[in-house]
């Protein structure tokens, strides 16, 4: 034996919101999200897979950079995820030049560094947001600049946003800006399948099953918007008018490369509704 201990997988998780895994899990309980589960289910053909998850809700593509690339490189990360953007759609302001510059830096810098790099594109919003109508062209365009970045970096691309069944609302959690545990497990099983692990396929794309209860329509679907406003677009809307963000003074929740345990329980491909 030569005594050199064997490699060990090291996977990094870049991004926002989505990354951190606001939407599955709480604060107080911890937060899971697709990044955890799609580490879980690397864990399982990876023993001692180690992993490190950057993320800070609320951040900006820019923002991303300038905090979590410097850190991420000198982890010296085998496999990276980098998922941010759609704060950037959402603000006023939106360059998408300048905030697919950031996210393509990102992809040159792992990628020379000799990372696999991975990342997805995001649905249409006003499919899940009607109010949000104005910002579809802004994804388009984005999805299209992170394409052509991605074929230029050898980037793996999920393309979690194609798909008629991301429009379905029990996906979404109630702010309907994040993801809930049934999304965050789709988004983790459109990553496995486009990483090619052991196992997966193109079931995350399937839609879900007849909901038990039919969605509001008419007057019952306006007075759901009308409460999602007060309760949820307003709130947002407010932080930002004060030069607020949720991530204000927050930190990463798992700066570290820490060992990750296989999932012990549901499988990516098992779903509960």
């Amino acid at each position: 034996m030569s005594g050199t201990e064997p490699h060990r997988l090291r996977y990094v998780a870049l991004g926002d919101s989505q990354t951190e895994g606001l939407g599955d899990g709480d604060d107080i309980a911890g937060l899971r999200g697709w990044a955890d589960r799609l580490a879980e289910e690397l864990a399982r053909h990876n023993p001692g897979l180690r992993y490190a998850n950057l993320a800070v809700r609320g951040r900006l593509a820019a923002e991303v950079r300038a905090e979590q690339l410097a850190p991420a490189l000198a982890l010296r990360p085998d496999l990276v995820t980098v998922v941010a953007g759609v704060n950037d759609v959402l603000r006023p302001r939106f360059d998408a030049d300048e905030v697919a510059g950031h996210i393509e830096a990102m992809f040159a810098a792992l990628t020379a560094d000799g990372a696999r790099v991975a990342t997805l594109t995001f649905p249409d919003i006003a499919r899940v947001i009607p109010l949000a109508r104005p910002l579809g062209s802004r994804v388009i365009d984005l999805n299209d600049r992170i394409r052509h970045a991605a074929r230029r970096h050898g980037v793996i691309v999920a393309e979690t946003g194609r798909h008629p069944v991301v429009a379905d609302p029990r996906l979404w959690s109630q702010d309907r800006l994040h993801a809930g545990p049934l999304g965050h497990q789709r988004i983790a099983a459109a990553m496995a399948h486009a990483l090619a692990l052991p196992g997966s396929d193109d079931t995350w794309t399937h839609s879900l099953p007849a909901p038990d209860v039919p969605l509001p329509t008419g007057w019952r679907a306006a007075g759901a918007e009308l409460r999602w406003v007060a309760s949820h677009l307003g709130p947002w809307l407010g932080r930002r008018l004060r030069g607020h963000s949720s991530g204000d003074g927050r930190a990463p929740k798992r700066p570290h490369l820490l060992a990750m345990e296989s999932s012990a329980g549901t499988a990516l491909g098992e779903e509960r509704t």
